[in-house]
């Protein structure tokens, strides 16, 4: 229907099967009845002649729409030229005369364009048809079924589109109906409707490298694809019928068959080869080396077969090897693992290509064996704990995808294939209420990043792994991407397979959909909007930069401030050179050697030892080192220099600058979380530096994390850079306040941790900051406890004497705090607390009615004034009771017991220690806590090994009553760091550290590396891994050695004697321990006031079971040790001399 310029001119087009357009115009009087005016037909539109050589063939006539041929002749002929006129001609003669115009294809693909003139004129006698021009047959096969006429981003232009055949065109107007060849050009086609392609797709299989794809159709016919210009463009190869399995070979041009009904395993050449197999549960390939192909065939009874196809003018199919899998029990799967990402480096019989998954959820990884005559040997198993697998998957770094089908939901869970006591191998859970999991499929990055593809009915997710991070806590895997068809075909999904260079196909109905990348990049778009997948994924999971926070903060905990200094300076030079104009600035990665060495003032205590070469060589290829360039910090593309000897180092002027800088301009490859977090470690940095040599390191680190602590809490009180999730934290992590208890510089923690809270140290904020677990010396720590209670008492304008009555009962003076009450004037207690306590609290009268008093309160829900009267009637364990129940405090708990009993070993704070900070260390799975308590209970062996040791194993031997023991994921480096400090510090802890066995540390180690890994901190994995002592302490048993100190003579290296006590001592250089060169048993006394009794009564102990903690470095002697309250006492130099 036509609508023109007034409401009541309509007119009605209709097109019959005959391709002859009749026009309908209302009667004037009758505007309800329509009147044939005009037709137009084959005859009318050609000369007789030739319209009755068309008589025979289709044709098709389509009406351009005058609105919008018009809009576009308008702005042709407003923008023209005088001298164009006459190329104008007869497009102004189209406008003006207000002609109506269609368009017939012919069989042969020639169009006719037809003008209709007077249309709109009243009455519509006048209506008068003319051929405007005819092409030459072109580009149309056949007559088009359907034509649209739209809007082209040029206004000089309009767009084609027919169907069916789709084809898109490009109309110039001015060349077209100026009957002109370049008129009308193609832009892009779709092939034609193929009869072989009318089923239904069931499967997609692709090769090894994804460069080639099959197609299995629901008929069991199929065809073969190969993949070209960069994964953008899909050729067929080939196709055959009745099929239920199938494999793609040589990149998609040459396939093989398999039928069940047969058995036979058909290669399509010439001639066919074919082989006899069983009835098959899956058929795949692998990749290959040159000059042949190797098949993976999996038999109904899970016989695992492995096929040989030869390449060349006569292949051949031959079996390799049948033999099922070396299983205790019939497997759920046995799927291939994704080869996607194995490049060229290495054989593929190297690596692993079998996943089995058991019935019970274990998942085993299977490599093929050429040593011992085996077909099969295992690489590692995981176990799941789970059932009712529906799909699995494996990529190349054999990342497992498992979907479990429940009644009401899926379960998606991503395992890594590293199982150990420090990784249970789950790194990804998400349970699916709504959409059902149809399809999993794995890709990799060029540097072997995985990346899953999961599919639903009309929509596919891609998850990345993320970036561990101290700063956020989230998933470690996220969606980074969501491909939706539901806007362009009402098919469900039925397979999807990623392809070549990052592209993916869908398969959905029929039709077969493939996103990629654009083949050619338009460089005009922002270069972020230019990312590609694999960048991105890179970018969220790869190697960080050197300024990325998370990198400097780990650099600082581990000792290497000058390191960290050196990038800020860096950093600051090339922002500066930036802003003075040059433009032509690259920010240069530090080489990965500079990661590698030691700083002169720290990690003395941690010497190079056992290289882990396989690691170190994968991790090389992870972090490229000095080759590795961040051309785009600013933009820029040419080289620069960052050496220039002139420039100011590391300064508060510079510090300062940078600061300014970077709180009004953000850094490539930042968020604005982490650039928040950069400039309080740049700023933390400066402040620590500052004090550095008056502190050991463990002060350094507790400086670091406490400076950060306040930095970012003021920060986010001030709504600065930070976004909105880095909320104020309530306190420092436990791992942080170890450091402080750790450290030989406590006088100088606590100035500043005074000094950080503006002066005056309220509860709240030494509770924040940990101080009564880390301030070891309890007559500091009292001194402290009535600091606290003078700020209590002068927060605010009220003057409260309730608010600091807590603190100096505890103290013992509650003469004072009568004192307070005095000045207390406004309280309406005033009367009654200052007749109560000038009584004599050293009678029993008068503390028994101090307990009344608690319990009353205690109704009324005044806790901590009820913990106040406890103390003062002398009940220490009720006000402990009511700090640990009611107040959930148990740092207020261990603080006034430490307080009243003026001692670290009082029975009240071992109560405290044994019945609450160490269940919910077990609790809440934190070793750091869990350590603390145990080395105040000295119970220092178990200090070191909870840091390794299963909970559950420690809880056992402890007798622990945990509801839940909540098994932690080592994924804190620092927990290697606290390990290296503590494992040889005292006698206790060195015998701890024998019974961790070497491998288990060097599990752990391995793990923490991997860590560092998943951080993004590659160069500090190879640090770690490079630089780890693996030096059991040990004790040696021999002869008198030769010394200063007694003048003997050495012992035979090789005599029996001179075995070591405690297992796996490496053969380097010996460090500094106090269980290493030192012969206790033998050494003489060489003072009269050498402490003999000690000696007695640890040493001898220490004697008679060394061949026992020898034999049995593990969880046996731990049971035994944690049974037997074993004393082993402090060790003191002065002892020996």
């Amino acid at each position: 229907m036509d609508s023109l310029l007034r409401s009541y001119d309509l007119i009605l087009y209709s097109i019959t099967t005959d391709s002859v357009l009749r026009i309908f115009i209302p009667i004037i009087d009758s505007p309800e009845y329509l009147q044939l005016h005009s037709s137009l037909d084959l005859f009318s539109a050609l000369p007789f002649p030739v319209a009755l050589q068309h008589a025979n063939s289709p044709s098709s006539i389509f009406w351009l729409d005058r609105q919008t041929v018009g809009t576009v002749l308008n702005y042709i002929l407003k923008n023209s030229l005088e001298e164009d006129k006459g190329k104008n001609k007869r497009i102004q003669e189209i406008q003006d005369e207000g002609w109506d115009m269609f368009v017939r294809i012919l069989g042969d693909g020639s169009l006719v364009v037809t003008a209709v003139a007077n249309i709109d004129r009243r009455p519509p006698t006048l209506l008068r048809q003319f051929t405007l021009q005819q092409s030459q047959p072109s580009i149309f096969e056949h007559p088009p079924s359907y034509l649209y006429l739209l809007p082209h981003p040029d206004p000089k232009l309009l767009t084609l589109v027919t169907s069916t055949p789709l084809m898109t065109f490009k109309l110039s107007p001015l060349a077209f109906f100026d009957a002109r060849s370049h008129g009308l050009e193609l832009v892009a086609s779709f092939p034609e409707r193929d009869i072989a392609e009318e089923s239904d797709i069931l499967r997609l299989v692709r090769t090894p490298e994804g460069k080639g794809v099959g197609v299995i159709r629901g008929d069991l016919d199929g065809d073969s694809w190969t993949i070209g210009k960069r994964g953008t463009e899909l050729k067929r190869t080939g196709s055959w019928v009745n099929a239920e399995f199938m494999v793609v070979l040589s990149q998609g041009h040459q396939f093989a068959t398999f039928l069940q009904q047969s058995g036979n395993l058909t290669l399509h050449c010439s001639p066919p080869q074919t082989l006899k197999l069983p009835r098959l549960e899956s058929l795949f390939t692998m990749p290959s080396p040159s000059g042949c192909e190797f098949m993976i065939a999996i038999a109904t009874d899970y016989t695992v077969i492995q096929i040989k196809c030869t390449e060349g003018p006569n292949p051949e199919l031959s079996i390799v090897s049948q033999t099922p899998l070396p299983l205790p029990s019939t497997p759920k799967f046995i799927q291939p693992v994704d080869p996607m990402a194995w490049g060229n480096l290495r054989d593929w019989s190297e690596h692993d290509v079998l996943l089995s998954v058991s019935q019970e959820g274990e998942l085993a990884f299977w490599a093929l064996e050429t040593s011992n005559g085996q077909a099969w040997k295992s690489t590692g198993k995981v176990r799941t704990n789970r059932s009712g697998f529906k799909k699995a998957k494996c990529s190349s770094m054999k990342k497992t995808a498992l979907v479990v089908g429940r009644k009401d939901h899926d379960e998606l869970t991503i395992w890594d294939s590293t199982e150990s006591e420090f990784a249970t191998g789950l790194e990804y859970q998400r349970v699916e209420d709504a959409n059902r999991i149809l399809d999993l499929d794995w890709s990799s990055t060029s540097d072997s990043q995985s990346i899953l593809a999961v599919g639903y009915s009309r929509h596919v997710d891609i998850l990345c792994q993320q970036r561990m991070t101290y700063f956020e806590e989230g998933p470690g895997w996220a969606l980074c991407h969501r491909i939706d068809i539901s806007g362009f075909t009402p098919h469900t999904i039925s397979d999807s397979v990623w392809m070549a260079h990052g592209s993916f196909l869908i398969a959905a109905g029929q039709q077969m959909y493939l996103f990629s990348e654009p083949y050619e990049v338009d460089h005009r778009e922002p270069e972020a909007s230019r990312e590609t997948l694999f960048e991105h994924v890179a970018r969220r999971n790869g190697p960080l930069e050197d300024y990325n926070p998370q990198m400097l903060l780990q650099c600082l905990l581990w000792g290497k401030i000058g390191l960290v200094k050196e990038i800020i300076v860096n950093l600051a030079r090339a922002i500066e050179r930036h802003e003075s104009g040059d433009d032509q600035v690259e920010w240069m990665a530090l080489p990965v050697e500079r990661y590698l060495e030691r700083d002169n003032k720290t990690h003395s205590s941690v010497n190079s030892a056992l290289k882990i070469e396989f690691f170190l060589a994968d991790l090389a290829i992870c972090y490229q080192g000095p080759q590795k360039h961040y051309k785009t910090l600013f933009n820029a593309t040419a080289n620069g220099s960052n050496d220039d000897s002139d420039e100011e180092e590391f300064s508060r002027a510079l510090v300062t600058r940078l600061i300014r800088h970077l709180e009004s301009h953000q850094l490539p490859h930042l968020t604005c979380n982490e650039q928040a977090h950069l400039i309080v470690l740049i700023q933390t940095t400066l402040e620590t530096d500052e004090q550095r040599r008056a502190l050991d390191e463990n002060g350094l680190r507790y400086i670091i994390s406490m400076r950060s602590f306040y930095i970012l809490n003021q920060r986010a009180s001030q709504k600065s850079t930070l976004p909105p999730r880095s909320a104020m934290r309530e306190r420092l992590r436990y791992r942080d306040m170890i450091w402080a208890f750790h450290s030989e510089s406590q006088d100088l923690l606590l100035n500043s941790s005074v000094a950080a809270c503006g002066g005056k140290l309220t509860w709240s904020e030494a509770r924040a900051l940990g101080v009564p677990l880390w301030l070891n010396s309890p007559e500091t720590l009292k001194q402290q406890f009535e600091v606290i209670a003078r700020n209590e008492y002068m927060a605010g304008e009220a003057r409260d004497p309730t608010a600091c009555s807590l603190f100096y009962f505890a103290l013992g003076k509650h003469k004072l705090v009568h004192g307070l009450w005095r000045q207390a004037a406004w309280h309406k207690e005033q009367p009654l607390m200052l007749k109560f306590l000038s009584n004599d609290f050293s009678q029993g009268r008068w503390r028994t009615a101090a307990l009344k008093n608690a319990f009353a309160l205690l109704g009324k829900q005044r806790f901590e004034y009820a913990a106040a009267f406890f103390l003062l009637g002398g009940a220490l364990k009720d006000a402990v009771n009511v700090c640990l129940k009611q107040m959930k405090d148990f740092q207020l708990a261990i603080a006034v017991a430490r307080v009243v009993e003026q001692s670290n070993e009082g029975p009240v704070l071992k109560d405290i220690l044994s019945g609450t900070v160490i269940p919910i260390a077990f609790e809440s799975g934190n070793r750091y806590l869990g350590s603390w308590a145990f080395w105040v209970l000295h119970r220092r062996d178990l200090a070191v090994r909870i840091l390794l040791t299963p909970l559950q194993d420690i809880a056992s031997a402890f007798d622990i009553i945990v509801e839940e023991i909540r098994e932690p994921v080592y994924d804190d480096p620092s927990l290697a760091l606290l390990f290296s400090q503590l494992r040889s510090k005292t006698l206790q802890a060195a015998k701890g550290t024998s019974e961790i066995s070497g491998r288990s540390e060097f599990k752990f180690i391995l793990q923490i590396a991997k860590v560092f890994c998943r951080m993004g901190c590659h160069a500090l994995a190879l640090d770690i891994v490079q630089s780890w002592s693996f030096a059991r302490p040990s004790t040696a048993i021999h002869s008198p050695a030769t010394s200063p100190l007694n003048g003997l003579m050495s012992p035979n290296p090789g005599s029996p004697t001179s075995r070591p006590i405690f297992a796996l001592e490496p053969a380097m250089a010996r460090r500094s321990s106090i269980m290493i060169d030192i012969d206790f048993t033998s050494l003489p006394s060489t003072r009269s006031d050498t402490p003999v009794g000690q000696k007695s009564a640890g040493l001898e102990k220490l004697e008679v079971e060394s061949d026992l903690i020898a034999r049995k470095a593990g969880l046996g002697n731990l049971m035994k040790s944690a049974k037997q309250d074993v004393h082993v006492p402090e060790f003191d130099m002065n002892a020996f001399f």
